[in-house]
C-alpha cells in the first residue's frame, strides 16, 4: 500500500504517469471521502482510471462508473473433472456455446428463449417500479438478454487446482447499460455547464444527490446492474447446457458466485454514507467470495475478501492493460497469440490479437499486490474460450 496523498492510496506496483495524473485528479473532486482507492490493475480510462474505487459524498460522477455498467463475473463449479471434460470433443462444445450465445459487439438473440422470458418480465416490473421505460434507450433490450459482446468480454471453462471443471463468463448489461450510461454522463455534463462548474476533466461532470437527475440515474443504474446480473445467470445456464450434452448428463451445481465490477451503491466508510463507484473493482468485504480474471490464456482466480478499510472493502477486477488495443495490434502476432493459448480450444483468428496476455499486467503480479485485499480460494485455468470479435 502507497499513500501518495491524503486522498489517494494505492495498492498498484505497476503504475504509468497518465494513469498516476488521471488518479490524482479525479482524487481531488471536492466529494471524495475518505480518499480515492487505486487497486492493483489500475490503468488509464474514460474520466475516471479503471481499477480504481470512487467513495462520494453527495455526488456521483456517472463516468466513474463507466458505459458497461454492471459488468462483472459469473462462475459455477460442476461435478465433473478434468479427465471427464478432456476425453470429450471441446472444439464441439466450443463452437456448441458460440451457437447458444450471441457473441460480437451489436449482436443479439433473435427470439426470446424460455429461460430468459421470467427475467425479461422481472426486468419490466422493475422498470416500471422505477418509472421508465428501457425501450426509449434501446428497442430490442429484451433480445440483448443473454449476449456476450465482446472486447474483454468471454467465456470459458476451466479446471481448478483439484481438476474440478468450472463454467466462467464475463459481461455486462450491453447495448442497453451503454445507451443508459451515456444518456445521463450528457446529463451530468450539461448541469455542470449550466451551473458554471469548472471542471479539471469534462469527463469528470457530477449529478448532485437530491436532484431529479440524480434519483433518475441511481433508478435506472440499479436497473441496469441488475440487467447484467441477469445477463450473466441468462447465458450461464446456456452454456451448462451445452456442457450438459457434451458430458452426457446434467451439469450438477456445485457452487456459484455472481459479482460486479463496474457499479455503484450506498456503503457506510469511515463513519459517513457514502456513493461508493467501484470502475474496474469488485467488493470485497470480509468472507465476501469473487471473482479476479486474468487475461485470454492465463489463470483466474476464485477469491475471499479480507474486507480491508482502507481499500474501502474492495480488490482489483482483472488483470488491467498495459497497452491500448491499437499498441497490441501493432506490437503483437497472430503467431504470439497461438503461443499463448497453446493447449486451450479457441477460435484462431486475428481478430483477438488485441486480447493477448502480453497486452495486459501479468495477473500474478496483481494478485501479489492484491495480497492485503484477497485471499486466493481457487486458481483456475481454461481449456475451452469463447470470445466475441
Amino acid at each position: 500500500m502507497d499513500t501518495l496523498s491524503k486522498r489517494l492510496i494505492s495498492w498498484a506496483s505497476l503504475l504509468d504517469e497518465k494513469t498516476l495524473e488521471q488518479a490524482h485528479t479525479t482524487a481531488r473532486m471536492p466529494f471524495i471521502y475518505p480518499h480515492l482507492a487505486l487497486m492493483p490493475d489500475a490503468h488509464l480510462g474514460k474520466g475516471a482510471t479503471v481499477g480504481s474505487v470512487i467513495p462520494t459524498l453527495g455526488a456521483i460522477i456517472p463516468a466513474a462508473v463507466g458505459v458497461d455498467i454492471g459488468c462483472g463475473m459469473i462462475a459455477v463449479r460442476t461435478q465433473f473433472t478434468r479427465a471427464q471434460l478432456e476425453a470429450r470433443d471441446l472444439t464441439g462444445l466450443r463452437e456448441a456455446i458460440e451457437r447458444a450465445v450471441p457473441t460480437s459487439a451489436g449482436a443479439y438473440n433473435r427470439k426470446i428463449v424460455a429461460t430468459a422470458a421470467p427475467r425479461i418480465t422481472e426486468l419490466e416490473e422493475l422498470a416500471e417500479k422505477a418509472g421508465f421505460d428501457p425501450g426509449e434507450y434501446a428497442g430490442h433490450w429484451r433480445h440483448q438478454l443473454g449476449s456476450l459482446g465482446s472486447g474483454n468480454h468471454f467465456i470459458e471453462v476451466s479446471v481448478d487446482e483439484e481438476d474440478r471443471v468450472w463454467m466462467f463468463l464475463h459481461s455486462g448489461s450491453r447495448g442497453i447499460g451503454n445507451k443508459i450510461a451515456m444518456h445521463h454522463i450528457k446529463v451530468a455534463s450539461r448541469l455542470c455547464k449550466q451551473w458554471w462548474i469548472e471542471l479539471p476533466d469534462p469527463d469528470l461532470a457530477y449529478l448532485v444527490e437530491g436532484t431529479p437527475e440524480f434519483t433518475a440515474y441511481i433508478r435506472q443504474l440499479k436497473w441496469a446492474q441488475h440487467f447484467a446480473l441477469l445477463n450473466r445467470e441468462e447465458m450461464m445456464d446456456r452454456v451448462a447446457r451445452q456442457v450438459s450434452e457434451t458430458m452426457g448428463e446434467p451439469v450438477v451445481e456445485e457452487a456459484r458466485i455472481n459479482c460486479h465490477h463496474n457499479f455503484t451503491q450506498a456503503e457506510t466508510h469511515f463513519n459517513k454514507q457514502v456513493w461508493v463507484s467501484r470502475k474496474g473493482a469488485i467488493e470485497a468485504e470480509s468472507g465476501r467470495l469473487g471473482l479476479i480474471p486474468g487475461s485470454m490464456g492465463t489463470a483466474s482466480y476464485v477469491v475471499e475478501g479480507l474486507g480491508n478499510p482502507v481499500a474501502l472493502n474492495s480488490s482489483p477486477h482483472g488483470a488491467g492493460r498495459q497497452y491500448s488495443r491499437t499498441q497490441a495490434r501493432k506490437t503483437f502476432t497472430r503467431d504470439q497469440l497461438r503461443e499463448a493459448m497453446a493447449g486451450i480450444e479457441y477460435r484462431d483468428t486475428d481478430a483477438f490479437i488485441d486480447e493477448i496476455p502480453q497486452a495486459y499486467k501479468p495477473i500474478d503480479q496483481v494478485m501479489e499486490d492484491a495480497g492485503e485485499l484477497v485471499e486466493i480460494r481457487h486458481t483456475l485455468r481454461q481449456l475451452v474460450n469463447v470470445k466475441g470479435d
